[in-house]
C-alpha cells in the first residue's frame, strides 16, 4: 500500500512519543527497552544546548517512526562539529514505504543546518537490513574513526 503522502509529517520528537518509540523498537528487538528510551529522551529533549535531530514520523496521526541522534563539538578529540545517529526505527506495518528515509533526510537537513559535515552510526554487522538501509542513504565504513570493543568478563 502506497502512502499518501499529505499524510506524513516529519515533526520533532516529543515526550508524549516515548511509547509509540518503546513499542517501535520493541517490533525489532524484542524486549521493551523503556529506561533506555526514557533516559535518550531526557537527554534530547531537556538539554540545554539541544539541536532539533530528533524526530518523529507521523501518519493519520499515529507515530509510526523516529529517529534520533545528537550532535558532538568537540569530544574524541575531533574538531569539526559532527552528529551521531544513534537509533531509528519505523513500525513493522509501515516498513518499505521511503519513512526511514523521510526522518533521515530531514535528520541531515537540521544536522546540516547546525554546520555538521559528517554523519556517524554503528550497527551489528549481521544486521543486513539495517547495514542496507545506511549503505542507500551513502554511509560507508568510516576513514577515520575505529569502533573499539572491550569484553569485560
Amino acid at each position: 500500500m502506497a502512502l499518501a503522502q499529505e499524510k506524513l509529517i516529519i515533526r520533532p520528537l516529543r515526550k508524549e512519543d516515548l511509547e509509540d518509540v518503546i513499542r517501535i523498537d520493541a517490533e525489532y528487538t524484542g524486549v521493551r527497552r523503556e529506561e533506555y528510551y526514557k533516559r535518550l529522551m531526557r537527554e534530547i529533549l531537556e538539554s540545554e544546548y539541544a539541536i532539533v535531530t530528533s524526530l518523529a514520523a507521523e501518519y493519520g496521526g499515529k507515530v509510526v517512526g523516529f529517529i534520533a541522534g545528537v550532535i558532538f563539538s568537540g569530544e574524541f578529540g575531533i574538531p569539526e562539529s559532527v552528529a551521531y545517529l544513534t537509533t531509528i526505527g519505523v513500525d513493522r506495518q509501515f516498513a518499505g514505504r521511503g519513512i526511514g528515509k523521510e526522518l533521515f533526510d530531514q535528520f541531515v537537513t537540521n544536522a546540516k543546518a547546525a554546520g555538521v559535515t559528517k554523519i556517524f552510526t554503528m550497527v551489528e554487522w549481521d544486521n543486513w537490513q539495517l547495514v542496507d538501509f545506511f549503505r542507500g542513504a551513502g554511509f560507508r565504513p568510516s576513514s577515520t574513526m575505529l569502533n573499539l570493543e572491550l569484553e569485560i568478563p
